[in-house]
């Protein structure tokens, strides 16, 4: 496994249109490995059950009717192509992330046109595991974004009309100062470092130092806080904190 500073965290909520959590089925034979991603798609918010090899995973697929599945290649009973072709019977449109040790490139085209939607190799990253699925059940369609108001307090943002008010006050944004304030709404009440942000909000492409940061945060209390309880919060030497005013 190799490490990042993503964090599941960083996406958007996905969920069904009548509010239930979206459901995984992962699919590997080695125990450890299947209990690592499962918890990280419970991170995600997300149901999940796990099977170990191809015969119970089909089963589980039935009663539990994935939104996604996780299929390792290399199964006890039949492999994961031969579980997706059966799941697909009667689950025809299931997305499928592959995880397979076999990184040729014939590999994973072959995995491509037996059915699979994504292919990651072994070793991986969990958060890029996690990421693809998200993705995956985006353009799948079994889900919905949060809604588009995001509330905090006496603060509101709608991602849709890009407005944010504050006690019923209009506050003017500029497109990047809007983009830092849905992401640290997004997190309200926990703790998201300088590169966390950096990440999300400037994704990856500014070449500068973490001092990009401050000077938005600066931007956001002149707009959010002038004459009013104080939003953002400073936590020295982790990050920043958004949390409704007292």
């Amino acid at each position: 496994m190799t490490n990042s500073r993503f964090a599941p965290s960083q996406l958007p909520r996905l969920e069904h249109p009548d509010g239930t959590p979206l459901r995984a089925l992962v699919v590997e034979d080695e125990p450890s490995l299947a209990e690592l991603v499962g918890m990280g798609v419970r991170m995600l918010g997300w149901e999940v059950r796990i099977a170990h090899d191809g015969p119970s995973a089909v089963q589980e697929a039935r009663s539990f009717s994935p939104d996604v599945l996780v299929l390792d290649w290399m199964l006890p009973g039949f492999e994961g192509s031969e579980v997706l072709r059966r799941v697909r019977l009667f689950h025809p449109k299931v997305p499928a992330l592959f995880l397979t040790a076999k990184d040729a490139v014939e590999d994973r085209i072959e995995g491509l046109a037996l059915g699979g939607d994504d292919y990651v190799t072994k070793p991986f990253s969990l958060e890029e595991v996690l990421l693809r699925l998200h993705r995956l059940a985006e353009r799948s369609g079994a889900a919905c974004a949060d809604a588009a108001e995001i509330v905090v307090g006496d603060l509101s943002l709608n991602t849709d009309t890009r407005e944010v008010f504050r006690a019923g006050d209009e506050i003017q944004l500029t497109a990047t100062e809007f983009d830092l304030l849905r992401y640290l709404m997004e997190n309200a009440r926990r703790v998201v470092s300088k590169s966390q942000i950096l990440d999300s909000v400037w994704n990856y492409d500014f070449g500068g130092h973490a001092n990009i940061v401050e000077l938005y945060v600066s931007y956001l209390r002149k707009k959010l806080e002038a004459g009013r309880a104080p939003l953002i919060h400073t936590v020295r030497g982790a990050g920043y904190v958004l949390k409704p005013a007292p």
